[in-house]
């Protein structure tokens, strides 16, 4: 089905794609998980179950697109066997029209996946320095086109900019994406301060970064505190990666 995620844009502007073969409610049981609201609201099926009907979409997308599969559960998990994973990746292989993103907040398990196809973006979520670590250590270990970290929701930062900065070079590490947990609430937003050390240090690194459209208030305020306008400078667009087609002054840039 289309998704209004902002980073599977298309670069003409089309919307992306999400696609889950994987059904049922997630064992980790994140507690900013948006899909278990989903299911908890909507009295959806918990049971976890294979259902290779969800590919039958690909048929029907004609341009090339961003394609995110497994944006309701983990899908590199003990309960997502081997069949299923060998069968998820026959499809991506069968069109290579089309880029396919797995994002994980269990890292551990992307090396039983390796190498991915040559149309596979792979990100780990990270919302603090244990989980940021930890992802970058196991997609430095694994075999992608592009590897990025995802640091939605943002929840602390607990480590410097220079850290941050050699670990994506040395990771090999190609985008960042940086969001705050939704829904949006004063308690749970990072602090402007983090946003930009992790900016900062992707630009050191020459990594290019989108900034999700839920940071535009806290970025919009940083911006008049320093007397800069609606954006500080660093939150506008860069000079790295493809620009967003839609969002011409947030920072949101792409790969390629």
């Amino acid at each position: 089905m289309t998704s209004k995620i902002e980073w599977l844009k298309s670069a003409d502007g089309r919307p992306g794609y999400t696609i889950n073969p994987v059904k049922g409610l997630c064992p980790m049981a994140c507690p900013y998980c948006y899909a278990r609201r989903m299911y908890k609201r909507f009295k959806w099926n918990p049971e976890i179950r294979f259902d290779n009907r969800a590919f039958g979409i690909l048929e029907q997308i004609k341009k090339p697109s961003r394609i995110f599969i497994g944006s309701t559960m983990e899908l590199f998990g003990e309960w997502v066997g081997a069949d299923a994973a060998n069968y998820i990746l026959r499809q991506v292989r069968n069109f290579p029209q089309h880029t396919f993103i797995f994002l994980t907040k269990n890292p551990a398990g992307l090396a039983a996946w390796s190498p991915f196809p040559d149309n596979c973006w792979v990100g780990v979520s990270a919302t603090n320095y244990e989980s940021f670590s930890v992802g970058w250590d196991d997609l430095s270990h694994i075999q992608s086109p592009v590897k990025f970290i995802s640091f939605e929701p943002l929840l602390s930062m607990d480590w410097t900019a220079p850290n941050i900065q050699y670990w994506l070079i040395t990771g090999g590490i190609n985008w960042l994406i940086i969001g705050q947990q939704t829904p949006v609430k004063a308690s749970t937003s990072p602090k402007i301060e983090w946003v930009k050390e992790i900016v900062e240090a992707a630009d050191k690194a020459g990594v290019p970064v989108f900034l999700k459209n839920n940071l535009n208030a806290l970025l919009a305020m940083g911006g008049r505190l320093s007397g800069m306008g609606m954006l500080p400078q660093w939150a506008h667009q860069k000079r790295y990666g493809k620009p967003s087609p839609v969002n011409n002054d947030l920072r949101q840039e792409f790969p390629w």
